[in-house]
């Protein structure tokens, strides 16, 4: 259990090859301040593949990735991802709730407090008791950033939340977003979204072909891109990828 603050993340010539292809190539970043932190770039740009390292689903090939000096193991109660799609057990809403508290071995006192901050918070607390798999899209994200959240994390790490929602959804995702980094939970996430990009971020991290471009303030990014590469994605131009 990290019992400190989990920043600064320090990513230390950060490598990792799949089938002869480099995937992240010598990546070297500093996150040390709270708030939003986006990775942008374009597919295969290792996006993905950085935030599983961040939480410990994956290992590099070379180097390393510290928080606060602490190698990321997954299960961690005071870190927590939030894929793409969701997966839920066959139960209802506050059951797949007290699962994740329980496999975290929650006291039972203080389950049912944190399931209700839950689901007061994301707006299901009138479906608590509807079965997960029948909620719609948007409202299964909920859940699902629920699900994070209920562990009262440090970090959260979210990977494409938004990708498949309609834009009402998308909208309470970003609302629900902006609320957790408020209450000082560090934020990292990717999207191919710029414009929610630009709704959202402190900092930008710019992948390209698995080297990190850029690393630099959200207002920095979208005003002054430092590279050309940078400036061809924010317009809109086709990046090889090769």
């Amino acid at each position: 259990m990290l019992s400190a603050s989990p920043l600064p993340l320090k990513i230390q010539q950060l490598s990792v090859s799949r089938q002869g292809k480099q995937l992240l190539d010598n990546v070297n970043a500093m996150i040390d301040s709270a708030g939003i932190t986006i990775i942008l770039g374009p597919n295969g740009a290792g996006k993905s593949l950085l935030l599983h390292i961040a939480h410990g689903l994956e290992e590099p090939d070379r180097g390393s990735l510290l928080w606060n000096q602490h190698t990321p193991k997954p299960q961690e109660p005071w870190r927590a991802f939030v894929f793409q799609k969701p997966v839920f057990l066959q139960r209802s809403v506050q059951s797949n709730l007290e699962y994740v508290l329980s496999l975290h071995k929650v006291p039972k006192t203080r389950q049912s407090l944190l399931i209700q901050q839950a689901l007061q918070h994301t707006g299901l607390m009138q479906l608590s008791g509807q079965s997960a798999r029948t909620l719609s899209g948007g409202e299964q994200q909920r859940l699902n950033v629920a699900r994070a959240w209920v562990l009262e994390p440090k970090v959260m790490l979210l990977d494409e939340p938004t990708a498949e929602l309609d834009p009402s959804g998308v909208a309470t995702i970003e609302m629900l977003i902006r609320k957790i980094a408020q209450q000082n939970t560090k934020i990292i996430m990717t999207t191919h979204s710029l414009d929610q990009a630009r709704r959202l971020a402190h900092d930008i991290l710019f992948l390209h072909r698995g080297k990190l471009i850029e690393h630099t303030p959200a207002k920095v990014y979208f005003s002054q891109p430092k590279t050309s590469l940078a400036a061809d994605f924010l317009a809109g131009k086709l990046l090889d990828t090769h």
